[in-house]
């Protein structure tokens, strides 16, 4: 009996930016659309040709069915017929026909590694790959756990587990990081030494659940995942402190009963392992929704807060992933979070930064999930994934000038960055942002941003409408190459700079192409593209 796998999608024409590589898309038919799928894979057709049976697929028979209206292809060791979703991808047919009859996972990641496909595909899953045992090799890691725990190594499809790092992964990585944990009569503290200097409290990411204990740490573009069945019981507040000095995590819980633990527990999946970090899963945790407030007629601020069992601060320029119940189906879109003001001084005491996020988000009458969002209560859940995203704090050390381009909800990423610049960089002499809108009502917090650059000397915000009213003095039209050179004049000649981008897929691409005509180098850009 094979399982099957039950994991969310998300819709495929997210508006949302991420920073990561755009793709092109191609018009789909009248009837072709994501909820046009939903309905069709509801419907019970047999989209797998089998009637319903699972089968194992050897790498022989993968290879058959490499044809447009026979087309199998393997993604992390399952098999899907995606033959009757060829009309339905936003990418193109010809797209998914690149790994017709073949393992398409390294090209699922270069293109959108973020979409849970298992969901959307499951009705068209024909089996797993067969599996290949290799020879079982002892883990050294498990020691804190018992002398005497061995675990199966397997290969699938060729590919070694995530679990297991492989000599050439460590050579190329920084070096593995390692654990170990102590207790007194009440505590038991979790130490993780990362063997770096540059880790911070955003680093790792801590969830209790279940009496287990699953402790992410990012390391450069590694992860390191403690992922434990925690042997006692322990009560649902915690702490994590980093030392940044010496690279050490401590994760500090509370017994629930004072008596001595002869172990930590035993290891769950992925325990221990060391993997680039685009090889990892999504892991989700439910947040609450605890407010939501107009920004302009169509944009809302939605708080969430963290359960208490969670630890998790999102990097500045990173995003997360919201997962909804549609329809039966669970459909995931990529937000940004934002500060919850761009003005702190000039608000009433603010909740506790380290468990409350916060969102601009749009809302689509049209659209799949954001009416959904929108008509949430106060109170209702949404599932919150893990940050991602390519945008290194490290890009604003020492910076001189730094430019912000945004078009209409593309502003997201740039609140967090805007707010620590302005804080965090004492060699920062200007900061410019040109936000394009359609019309003036569509502007996002254009009071704070006023009183912000009323504020603060080095800040200065430029507002480009397409559609103005007559009474629009300011200045009007698209992205182009007279506004940007007016635009984007360095403070010194050779200043430090940096141009940060986020619209629309064609907003971004010829913003990009512009800024390199301008002579902007590419390691003074980063696109938050779609």
């Amino acid at each position: 009996m094979l399982n099957v796998p039950s994991q969310s999608f998300p819709g495929l024409s997210s508006q949302q930016r991420v920073a990561s590589g755009g793709r092109s898309k191609v018009p789909l038919k009248q009837g072709r659309s994501l909820m046009d799928w939903i309905r069709l894979t509801k419907s019970g057709k047999d989209l797998t040709g089998l009637k319903g049976r699972l089968i194992e697929v050897t790498e022989e028979e993968l290879k058959k069915h490499n044809k447009k209206d026979d087309c199998w292809i393997c993604i992390r060791g399952f098999v899907y017929n995606v033959s009757p979703y060829m009309e339905y991808h936003p990418g193109g047919e010809d797209e998914l026909m690149r790994a017709a009859g073949s393992d398409g996972t390294d090209l699922f990641d270069q293109v959108h590694r973020w979409v849970n496909y298992e969901s959307m595909l499951k009705g068209c899953l024909v089996g797993r790959m067969a599996v290949k045992p290799a020879l079982p090799k002892g883990d050294p890691s498990v020691v804190p756990f018992t002398r005497d725990y061995r675990e199966e190594k397997k290969i699938l499809n060729g590919m070694l587990p995530k679990s297991q790092v492989t000599d050439t992964l460590a050579k190329e990585g920084p070096s593995s990081p390692s654990y170990d944990w102590f207790q007194t009569d009440s505590l038991v503290t979790i130490v993780i030494y990362t063997k770096q200097k540059d880790i911070s409290l955003d680093s790792v990411i801590v969830d209790l659940r279940d009496d287990s204990l699953r402790a992410e740490t990012f390391i450069k573009d590694y992860s390191y995942l403690i992922h434990t069945g925690l042997s006692h019981e322990i009560q649902e507040d915690f702490s994590v402190r980093v030392v940044e000095n010496v690279g050490k995590i401590e994760i500090v819980v509370k017994k629930k009963e004072n008596a001595s633990w002869k172990c930590l527990g035993h290891p769950l999946e992925d325990h221990n392992s060391f993997i680039p970090k685009k090889d990892t899963g999504l892991y989700y945790r439910k947040c609450q929704l605890i407010s939501k407030e107009d920004v302009t007629h169509d944009t809302k601020l939605f708080c969430l807060m963290l359960p208490p069992s969670t630890h998790l601060q999102v990097p500045i320029g990173q995003h997360v992933y919201l997962k909804l119940t549609i329809a039966g189906t669970k459909i995931v879109k990529p937000y940004t979070p934002v500060s919850d003001s761009l003005l702190l001084e000039f608000k009433e005491p603010v909740l506790p930064n380290n468990k409350y996020i916060y969102f601009l988000i749009k809302i689509y009458p049209a659209g799949l999930f954001t009416p959904e969002l929108d008509h949430l209560q106060i109170g209702d859940y949404v599932s919150v994934s893990n940050p991602e995203g390519n945008f290194k704090i490290t890009q604003l050390e020492e910076l001189e000038d730094l430019f912000l381009l945004a078009a209409g909800t593309g502003f997201t990423p740039m609140v967090k960055v805007l707010n620590y610049a302005l804080t965090n960089i004492p060699s920062l002499r200007k900061v410019k942002l040109m936000f394009f809108n359609k019309t003036e009502d569509d502007i996002i917090w254009r009071s704070q941003l006023e009183k912000l650059a009323f504020k603060d000397e080095r800040f200065d915000v430029e507002f480009v409408l397409s559609a103005p009213t007559s009474e629009w003095n300011g200045k009007q039209g698209h992205i182009s190459p007279g506004l940007l050179s007016e635009f984007l004049k360095r403070s010194l000649d050779r200043s430090r700079v940096l141009v940060c981008i986020c619209g629309p897929v064609p907003f971004t691409e010829q913003g990009v192409k512009l800024l390199h005509d301008l002579n902007f180098s590419k390691d003074e850009i980063h696109s938050f593209t779609a």
